[in-house]
């Protein structure tokens, strides 16, 4: 392998991200190190072929012990990101190429519900509201028209891991908003005559509003993970959005995981 410098982690990580690593936090910390790597190794920031730097020096950035640098970076190995060898050092064997991946639907969407199971619900708002003009064009509604508001948090085990928003179109507002409880919205959308279709999902990264952070029970400005989420019905020949759904997690309360294969 060809010989690599390591990368100046000062110019890729500011201090404040360098002090991200909390250990009060219940996610380990050589788990905490790991994911950071691990993110710059799949985006593209550590290219394949890059020298990482040794344990000791990721145990002096990062103000770890070498030992929880040394896990975090035999995670990396174990997962085929990384070769570790004596003497030559932890180089990146991941080769980054940006690709379309495809989910199947019935799949992504026994996922979303499973996760809805086995969380507990905690509704905020239930409503018939008029979306913002933003939203109106997502869901093709004209000023005046209204969609189902949904606004909830979700914990387990105690944690607030998620705070959920969202507009629907096509059905009816229930009798009780407590049926968002118990029941997920996916289940809800079919018993009520509305078939998603098609789903589109972004996700991101974004500084806690004050509204989701007093939800989450954070400081403002806490850094999340966004997903957003578009719902298509197939109506003739043409797709239409039927829920528009933005959500905030909380990156240690919660882990989004999907099986995807990649398009040709």
């Amino acid at each position: 392998m060809t010989a690599a410098r390591a990368p100046d982690m000062k110019s890729l990580f500011s201090e404040k991200q360098r002090r991200l690593l909390q250990s009060d936090s219940p996610t380990p910390l050589y788990f905490q190190l790991y994911q950071i790597l691990k993110t710059s190794i799949l985006d593209g920031t550590f290219e394949k072929g890059m020298r990482l730097p040794t344990e000791k020096e990721l145990a002096g950035e990062f103000s770890i012990s070498r030992i929880t640098a040394k896990r975090s970076l035999d995670e990396l190995a174990e997962e085929k990101l990384v070769q570790r060898q004596r003497g030559k050092g932890t180089h990146v064997i991941y080769q980054y190429k940006p690709k379309p991946v495809h989910a199947p639907l019935i799949g992504m969407l026994q996922e979303i519900e499973s996760m809805a199971w086995n969380s507990r619900a905690i509704v905020l708002d239930c409503a018939k509201l008029q979306p913002s003009q933003h939203v109106r064009d997502e869901l093709g509604l004209d000023p005046g028209e209204t969609a189902l508001y949904l606004e909830r948090v979700r914990e387990r085990d105690g944690l607030r891991f998620g705070y959920y928003v969202s507009w629907t179109v096509g059905v009816k507002k229930p009798r009780s908003a407590k049926i968002f409880e118990k029941t997920p919205r996916l289940s809800y959308f079919r018993d009520n005559g509305l078939e998603i279709t098609h789903v589109k999902q972004t996700l991101s990264a974004v500084g806690a509003p004050e509204k989701a952070a007093a939800a989450l029970g954070v400081e403002p400005g806490t850094p999340l993970l966004s997903l957003t989420r578009r719902s298509y019905k197939q109506i003739g020949k043409k797709e239409q959005v039927m829920d528009y759904l933005r959500v905030l997690y909380h990156p240690e309360r919660f882990q989004y995981r999907m099986d995807l294969t990649v398009d040709d």
